[in-house]
């Protein structure tokens, strides 16, 4: 359901926001709306909590040269 919401914002702002709305052919209102869900998700990302395992294989990779070659390589090797 979409809601209507009413902004106060500096003129100079606005004027600015519509020349990005033409120039991407995006509405105003996409583009709040788009900025309004990087702000969720973002929030959502700090809120996740990696479980201690999860969290000591971060980083594990690095520098690897792994690609899914490798990977159906090893589930062939263990598996057949």
């Amino acid at each position: 359901m979409n809601t209507k919401l009413t902004l106060r914002l500096d003129s100079n702002l606005i004027e600015s926001a519509k020349e990005y709305s033409a120039k991407t052919g995006k509405s105003l209102s996409r583009i709040v709306a788009d900025y309004f869900e990087i702000i969720k998700n973002e929030k959502l990302k700090k809120e996740t909590v990696l479980s201690p395992t999860i969290s000591s294989l971060r980083g594990v990779l690095k520098g690897k040269n792994v690609n899914e070659k490798d990977y159906k390589k090893h589930l062939e090797e263990k598996y057949l």
